[in-house]
């Protein structure tokens, strides 16, 4: 169930990426909402140091960072602040004790691609037979109203799967073609953006926020009628 449109009609909101796939699928699971959605790259700054010990402390982080941002560029919400929502995801791989983990982005190296990132992940897994591949996308997501907001809202979604050893498909990103769906028989890259989105860890994440975030709102509206 979407939050109450009265109360978010207008808003803007800051996706707290530079990752053009990650703002695309953020745009999609949005959609339905009345948002203006901007990223970092229309806030013209750069994206904090990923210093947390754990996914939500990364996403912390830049939900926080993002708000402050765009409140410094100028962006204004009477109501409660500049809204910003941000992830942090990554793959988690059994045989390597769960990395790249929070270095996914990052893990061949600041600044690596995604080619480089997939081809230190094949050569760490190296003559492992398929059988001990077993991997997860975790996300962890983190929605604040304002850089301050004491009482965050937080959701995770886990989406299982293994890695093969050569990649199919070309859609999505990251380590999406050699993250195989075994119930399904394709990988992440080769699924469309509406059964990826409705699927994957960020889906499963963005739909339980949602739950939360109209909860909220319904208690702010309820709490309304009774003064």
């Amino acid at each position: 169930m979407p939050p109450s449109k009265a109360l978010v009609a207008s808003r803007p909101l800051i996706v707290a990426t530079s990752n053009p796939g990650k703002l695309r699928e953020f745009r999609a699971l949005l959609s339905d909402l009345p948002f203006e959605l901007h990223g970092f790259g229309e806030l013209g700054v750069a994206p904090p140091e990923e210093s947390g010990a754990s996914f939500l402390e990364n996403a912390l982080l830049k939900a926080r960072h993002a708000a402050a941002a765009a409140q410094a560029a100028g962006f204004r919400d009477e109501s409660a602040g500049v809204a910003a929502i941000a992830d942090d995801s990554g793959l988690e791989v059994d045989a390597l004790g769960g990395a790249p983990g929070i270095f996914s982005a990052r893990y061949a190296g600041v600044g690596a691609d995604d080619a480089a990132n997939n081809a230190k992940l094949l050569g760490a897994l190296a003559g492992t037979p398929r059988a001990l591949r077993g991997a997860r996308y975790r996300c962890a997501l983190v929605l604040v109203f304002g850089a301050e907001d004491a009482a965050p809202l937080v959701a995770e979604g886990l989406w299982e799967g293994s890695i093969l050893e050569s990649p199919r498909g070309s859609g999505g990103f990251g380590y999406d073609p050699y993250f195989w769906l075994p119930d399904l028989g394709v990988t992440a890259a080769e699924l469309d953006a509406s059964d990826k989105n409705r699927l994957s860890h960020r889906g499963i994440a963005m739909r339980a926020l949602r739950d939360q975030w109209a909860a909220r709102e319904q208690l702010a509206l309820d709490r309304a009628a009774r003064t």
